[in-house]
C-alpha cells in the first residue's frame, strides 16, 4: 500500500514538472517572439542629449544690515546692502561659466544700483597643469579680495583692504592665467593677470595702455592631518590716480586648525595680510603701509567667535594712520543661513570729513545673510 502511494507521488511529480517545462519553453518563446518583433519596427530617432549648461546651478544671495555710528545725527540705519544672482555651470568638458550679478543699496541716498560683479569663463582641460579665465573677476590678492564679502567671517571689510582696494575690492576685465606647479613637497600655484581694472584708491583704468599686473604665488602645507598653513606673496603693478605708476607688495598668511574627529564642532584660523604701496605721484614718492590680523574661533557648532586687529595708511599719505579692534559673533544656522554682530571702534591721528571730523567713533554691525538655490563652494 505503502509503494502504491510512493509510486502514486512520483508519477504527480513528474507530470507537473513535465507541464512546467512546456509552459516555460510556451512562454519563453512567446517572449523570444516579441523581442524580434520589436526589433523589426523602426525605431524612433535618438533625443538630443541636454548639455550642462542647459540647467545652471541658480541661487540668490541676501546681505541685511542694521549699524550704528557714534557720529551723525542719522546715525542708526538698516539697509538691504546687497542681493546677489549667481549662475554657474560646466559649459562641456573643456569650459565652466560663472557669472554674478548685484543690486545694492546705498545707505547715504537708499537708491539702489546694480552692476556684473563677475563674469568669466574658466578652461577645464589645459595641458601641463593650466588653467586660463577670462572675463571679469575679482583680482587674486591674498585671502579678502577673491572672497565675496557675503562669505567673509566679519560684517565689515579691514582697513587697510577698504583704504588700498576700496569696499568691492579689486576687480578688472582681462585674462589670468595659473600654473599648479610640478612640486612634489607641497601645493604650489602661480597666477599671472592682466586686466583692465575698475577703479580703486589705488589704481584707475587706464585710457592707455597701462593695464593692471599682477603675479600670486601660493604656497600651502598640510602640517598635520588636522592643520594646514598657506603663504601667499602678490605683486600688483598698475596706473594710479595721479597718472603715475604704482606697486604694491602683499603678503598673506594663514592657519588653520580643524581635528579631523571633531571638525564639526572646533576649529582656529588666524590670518594676516601686509600691504606695502610704492606711489609715484606728480612730485613726489609716497611709500605707505597697512595690514590686518584676524583669530577665527569655532565655540560650539554654530558659534564662531572673530577678533581683529587692522592698521593703515592710504595710498596717497602715509602721515595718515587708521587702527582699529573689532568682535565679531557669528551663528551659522545652515550652510544657506546665518546671523553675525560685529562691534568695532577706530582711531584716527587725522580726523576725516565723513567721519564728522571725528578721530575716534564706535560701530555696531548686524547683517543676516540667506541663501537660496545651488550656491558653489567658497575657497578653503
Amino acid at each position: 500500500m505503502y509503494i502504491n502511494y510512493i509510486i502514486l507521488c512520483i508519477l504527480l511529480f513528474g507530470a507537473v514538472h513535465i507541464y512546467a517545462q512546456a509552459d516555460s519553453t510556451k512562454t519563453d518563446s512567446l517572449l523570444l517572439l516579441q523581442i524580434q518583433n520589436e526589433l523589426q519596427q523602426p525605431q524612433p530617432p535618438p533625443q538630443p542629449r541636454v548639455g550642462a549648461s542647459a540647467n545652471p546651478n541658480l541661487s540668490v544671495i541676501g546681505d541685511m544690515r542694521g549699524l550704528y555710528r557714534s557720529f551723525g545725527a542719522h546715525n542708526f540705519d538698516a539697509v538691504l546692502q546687497e542681493v546677489e544672482f549667481s549662475f554657474e555651470s560646466v559649459i562641456d568638458p573643456y569650459a565652466r561659466a560663472n557669472f554674478f550679478y548685484s543690486v545694492g543699496e546705498d545707505a547715504a541716498t537708499g537708491e539702489f544700483s546694480s552692476e556684473i560683479e563677475e563674469g568669466y569663463l574658466t578652461t577645464l582641460s589645459l595641458p601641463a597643469h593650466l588653467q586660463l579665465k577670462a572675463g571679469r573677476f575679482k583680482e587674486d590678492i591674498g585671502r579678502v579680495n577673491p572672497i565675496h564679502a557675503h562669505a567673509l567671517p566679519f560684517v565689515d571689510a579691514p582697513d587697510a583692504y577698504v583704504n588700498f582696494f576700496g569696499e568691492e575690492g579689486l576687480k578688472g576685465d582681462g585674462l589670468s592665467l595659473s600654473w599648479l606647479l610640478p612640486n612634489q613637497s607641497f601645493f604650489q600655484e602661480l597666477t599671472v593677470e592682466a586686466t583692465n581694472v575698475a577703479e580703486s584708491p589705488s589704481f584707475q583704468r587706464s585710457k592707455k595702455n597701462n593695464y593692471l599686473y599682477l603675479a600670486h604665488l601660493k604656497n600651502f602645507w598640510d602640517l598635520t592631518p588636522n592643520a594646514t598653513l598657506e603663504f601667499g606673496l602678490t605683486g600688483i603693478n598698475g596706473e594710479n590716480l595721479k597718472g603715475k605708476i604704482t606697486n604694491i607688495l602683499a603678503l598673506d598668511l594663514t592657519y588653520k586648525w580643524k581635528p579631523v574627529q571633531f571638525n564639526t564642532y572646533k576649529s582656529v584660523t588666524f590670518q594676516n595680510e601686509f600691504y606695502y604701496s610704492h606711489a609715484k605721484l606728480d612730485s613726489s614718492t609716497v611709500n605707505a603701509l597697512g595690514y590686518y590680523s584676524m583669530l577665527n574661533v569655532q565655540v560650539a557648532k554654530r558659534l564662531f567667535l572673530v577678533g581683529r586687529y587692522d592698521y593703515s595708511n592710504t595710498p596717497y599719505s602715509n602721515s595718515f594712520v587708521q587702527q582699529s579692534g573689532s568682535a565679531t559673533l557669528g551663528w551659522y544656522a545652515t550652510e544657506f543661513q546665518k546671523i553675525e554682530a560685529q562691534v568695532k571702534y577706530t582711531t584716527t591721528n587725522q580726523a576725516l570729513e565723513e567721519n564728522n571730523n571725528e578721530k575716534n567713533f564706535s560701530q555696531v554691525l548686524v547683517r543676516w545673510i540667506f541663501v537660496i538655490g545651488s550656491h558653489g563652494a567658497h575657497m578653503y
